[in-house]
């Protein structure tokens, strides 16, 4: 008898295997596909290139000495009247957005008075504490941002700052960076003597680290990047290829214009505010720091 032709005929299992066949060349083809996409959305490495950035007013607002300075202070390292000069020379950073090499030198030469006897042990394990304290919320998003474009890139990503290296490297670990170059105090069987070893990183001194750096890993300085705040870092910006002034002193802003680098500045309203109230600012910050060390001597 034959079979009605609108009723369909059953599908044998020899009649399925060919439709499988196809049907698993379509998913690894399709596999394939999506890998490639994959792939070409990905990030280029480039193991020649790195990037470096300063960290006071860079990675962090503020200048990390002076937040060091606070830590030291509640661990009774030094006086009231000193963690006062302090608070006011970290004012006047902040409002001016000016790194005074003057305050920086006096501050770190206070530092390293303070540190010395003390263990190289002893100091890392205050700064994790500082970092926690006084340091993570100081970070700009804007930069940390950045640095993670870098590492995701495949780069390397260095601190280079003037602060004491060992504090340079707790940053640099916990923002998840590849190291730090600081300033390295001597230090004898582990303990501090208060001298630097040579000066203070700073200037042309952040420039020689960086092509050391470049030398010891094989880096290209023109695919380079480097950030910083102020014109104190020229030497270190002109070293590379893809330099980038970020929240800069009206020097380096100028000389960014003047060269076509990349300028960005994460202190919203900051200009507003301080047109308005610079000289109210100051004198707020004089009297603060007064009361803080009137207050502390009680």
């Amino acid at each position: 008898m034959s079979r009605p032709p609108h009723v369909p005929r059953p599908v044998s299992p020899a009649d399925r295997r060919p439709n499988l066949q196809a049907r698993s060349v379509l998913a690894g083809q399709a596999a394939a596909a999506a890998a490639e996409v994959e792939i070409a959305l990905a990030p280029r490495t480039d193991p020649s290139a790195a990037a470096f950035f300063d960290v006071d007013n860079t990675i962090m607002q503020g200048a990390s000495i002076f937040h060091l300075a606070r830590g030291l202070y509640r661990r009774d390292f030094f006086s009231a009247r000193d963690l006062a000069s302090a608070i006011w020379q970290q004012a006047y950073f902040r409002i001016s957005g000016v790194e005074d090499p003057e305050h920086i030198e006096k501050a770190r030469s206070s530092a390293l008075s303070f540190i010395a006897g003390h263990s190289v042990a002893e100091l890392e394990e205050i700064g994790e504490d500082v970092f926690d304290e006084h340091m993570a919320h100081k970070i700009w998003p804007g930069t940390r941002a950045i640095a993670q474009t870098h590492l995701d890139r495949g780069e390397r990503v260095w601190l280079v700052t003037a602060a004491p290296i060992e504090i340079a490297q707790v940053i640099a670990r916990r923002l998840g960076l590849t190291g730090a170059l600081g300033t390295v105090a001597e230090h004898v069987d582990g303990v501090y003597t208060g001298r630097l070893v040579g000066e203070m990183l700073h200037g042309e001194g952040k420039a020689v680290a960086v092509r050391a750096i470049a030398e010891r890993e094989n880096l290209d300085l023109a695919q380079c990047s480097a950030y910083s705040d102020s014109s104190n870092d020229l030497p270190m910006l002109s070293l590379v290829g893809r330099p980038c002034a970020v929240n800069p002193d009206a020097t380096l802003r100028a000389h960014a214009k003047a060269h076509g680098w990349e300028i960005r500045d994460y202190r919203t309203g900051r200009r507003v505010a301080v047109a308005g109230a610079k000289a109210a600012g100051f004198a707020a910050a004089t009297s603060t720091a007064w009361q803080v060390a009137r207050r502390l001597r009680r």
